[in-house]
This record gives structure tokens, C-alpha cells and sequence, in this order.
């Protein structure tokens, strides 16, 4: 195994996993491991619960689970997770990290872009989707659909996980130097400090004033396996400028937005998005976002891609403005550089994208 400080790339992955570090109920699906991250599986039962939880020292997730339980759901012949429950769900994978090595969990792309709000655990947890260096046990996933009914089953995909060692964030003075050697921002107006920070595009120039979407309510269930099954307008309404580059966020409305960058990540980096201030407005990112090695790579898409923001107003409405800053994008050390890059090599499904739903709705 590489020594190398940084995030772990798909070859290293593989390593842990024929070390014991990560163990699992059944081989790695054939596309499971990405270029920075492992998607992690569904296993084969779901608890619906009473309550989020951390479990705290001394706790398994397991006791709290046995607290709170109000039933249990199989998942090995596919069931609908409703909206609004919360429901915690053991995934196929579970970890005996060595001691230097410590990791993240986000959701996947598509998760997000469906509001299922979903955060990993771990025994004796203190934080959600943080698995400490050196952790030794089973990992779960706390599952709470938000907008859409979801059809999930025994290894369906919803979360995933980076690994790493050391320190790999960049500080400021490294996040410029590789800006001006590398390119992370196509917008010579964007600042590049401790990070690229992202606004919000609510012109829609070049999709004939198209700026995002707003999920309907009362809508059919989607199944997260299914690609491309699923009309737009059964559950999306378009939102379009009228001129004014402004939105008001409605309060418990989820919208699809995208930024006004263009973003590149080079080949030895990864990136994650996280929320802007707080302080800044009644709003957020709902979900933050691992952007893998390659996305929006010159050699792969052009002048970068841009990245779609999954937003929620909080308890009043909102006005937002175009250009208005609402996420940044934090660069971290790959440990080596992946032998594939997010892109067509990979089937990658939001390379060179502008703004676009999920997977599972048919293209429009």
C-alpha cells in the first residue's frame, strides 16, 4: 500500500480491500470503486426509526437502532422508502482501517440531485459521515427521502466514501499557485482564495432562460436504479428568468440549480463542495459534493463543467440573486494520481454538464 499523504485513488482502494481494511458481504460491483471513492451498497434489511441519532461513546448503532426501531423493512425484494421517515439501513461494507488512515462520506450525485438526505454512521460516532483514523467495525446508513418516494433494494448505491491520510486539503497560498498553473475556475472574475467560491446562474443564457427546477409535491416513486426511466415534468416544474436574475426560495421547496463557474479538477486533485457561510442568508447547498479526479478536465470536456447546486431555503422565504455566492469548492492532494479519470472512460454520468437533473429522468 502507498504511504503517499492524500486522498486514496481507485488502485489504492482495491489494496484495502484485499488487505481486510474493507470488508464486504459480496465482491465490489464491477463499477463500484471511482477514480476517489467507493459507492457504498445497501445491505439487506432497513429500521424505520423514531428518531435520528449519533450514538455517542460506548454505543453501537446497533443498540440505538434496537431503542428506536418501529419495524423492520427487507429490502432483498426491493421497498419503497417514504418521504418525511427516517430509516437506517446496514450497508454490505464495513471497515478495520489502519491507524493513519481516516475517511469521509458524502451522498452520491444522484442522491442529492433526488433530495434523499442520507449520512453514514459508525459505532461510538460523534459526527455523521466521519469514520475516524483506525476505525474497526460495521458502517450504516441513515436514509431520509425529503421530496420523492424511493424505490431501493438490497445494493442499491446512495452514499459513498474517500479514504485518505495526512493532511490533503490545500491552504490558500496552494489553492492559487494551482489556479494559475492548472486552471480550477473558467471565470477570470471568480476569486480563487482558500478554495473556488460558486454563485448561482439565474440568467440562463445559453439554455434559452432556463434556471433550474422546483421539485412537485404528491409525485409516483422513483426507483434509484433506474436510469433514464422518468418524464421531467411528472416531477419537476422548469423555472425560467424573466429578466430580473432573481429567485425567491420558497421554505420546504427543493430546487435544482447550477453555478455560474465553470470548474476543472486536474487529474492529481480531488474537490469537495461544501456550504457557503451561513451568515449570508436563509439558505444553503443542501448536500455537500465529492467532485472526483478529472471532472471537467480540458482533455475530457472542454473549459471545465459546471457544478449543480441541490438548494434549500430555511424557515422564511428567500430572495436570491444571480452571482450571488452560495458553495465552495475546497481542492485536496490525491495520494497518486488515478489510473481512470471521472469522464466518458468512465461512463460518468455529469461530465461536461450544465445544469441537469439525475440520472433517472429521461433527457429533455
Amino acid at each position: 500500500m502507498a504511504n503517499a499523504t492524500g486522498i486514496f485513488s481507485a488502485r489504492m482502494i482495491a489494496d484495502l480491500n484485499a488487505a481486510g481494511a474493507i470488508k464486504t458481504s459480496k465482491p465490489f460491483d464491477d463499477d463500484q470503486v471511482q477514480p476517489a471513492s467507493l459507492d457504498l451498497r445497501l445491505g439487506n434489511i432497513a429500521y424505520r426509526v423514531r428518531a435520528s441519532f449519533l450514538p455517542g461513546p460506548g454505543s453501537s448503532v446497533q443498540e440505538r437502532i434496537n431503542e428506536l426501531k418501529l419495524h423492520e423493512i427487507d429490502l432483498t425484494i426491493g421497498a419503497v422508502l417514504e418521504r418525511g421517515c427516517v430509516y437506517i439501513v446496514p450497508l454490505m461494507e464495513s471497515l478495520a482501517l489502519p491507524k493513519s488512515v481516516s475517511a469521509t462520506t458524502n451522498p452520491k450525485s444522484s442522491t442529492g440531485r433526488l433530495d434523499i438526505f442520507t449520512r453514514v454512521i459508525t459505532d461510538q460516532g460523534r459526527a455523521f459521515d466521519t469514520v475516524p483514523e483506525g476505525y474497526e467495525g460495521q458502517l450504516f446508513l441513515e436514509v431520509s427521502p425529503r421530496t420523492f418516494p424511493v424505490l431501493v433494494r438490497q445494493g442499491s448505491r446512495l452514499s459513498q466514501i474517500r479514504f485518505r491520510e495526512g493532511d490533503t486539503r490545500l491552504n490558500l497560498a496552494e489553492h492559487q499557485a494551482l489556479h494559475k498553473e492548472q486552471t480550477l475556475v473558467f471565470d477570470e472574475n471568480a476569486p480563487v482564495d482558500n478554495g473556488v467560491a460558486l454563485s448561482i446562474d439565474l440568467q440562463g443564457g445559453d439554455r434559452g432562460g432556463l434556471i433550474g427546477y422546483r421539485s412537485k409535491r404528491h409525485t409516483a416513486v422513483v426507483d434509484v436504479d433506474k436510469k433514464a426511466a422518468l418524464d421531467v415534468l411528472d416531477f419537476w416544474e422548469p423555472l425560467y428568468d424573466r429578466g430580473t436574475g432573481e429567485l425567491i426560495l420558497d421554505p420546504d421547496e427543493f430546487y435544482i440549480l447550477v453555478s455560474r463557474e465553470a470548474v476543472h479538477v486536474p487529474p492529481d486533485y480531488a474537490a469537495e463542495m461544501v456550504p457557503f457561510d451561513p451568515l449570508v442568508g436563509e439558505f444553503r447547498v443542501h448536500y455537500a459534493g465529492f467532485f472526483d479526479p478529472g471532472f471537467g478536465h480540458a482533455g475530457a470536456a472542454g473549459a471545465g463543467s459546471r457544478a449543480v447546486l441541490e438548494v434549500r431555503s430555511r424557515e422564511v422565504p428567500f430572495l436570491v440573486e444571480h452571482g450571488q455566492t452560495i458553495g465552495r469548492l475546497i481542492y485536496e492532494r490525491m495520494a497518486e494520481r488515478p489510473d481512470n479519470l471521472y469522464g466518458a472512460d468512465l461512463g460518468s454520468n455529469y461530465q461536461g454538464q450544465h445544469l441537469k437533473l439525475s440520472k433517472h429522468f429521461k433527457a429533455n
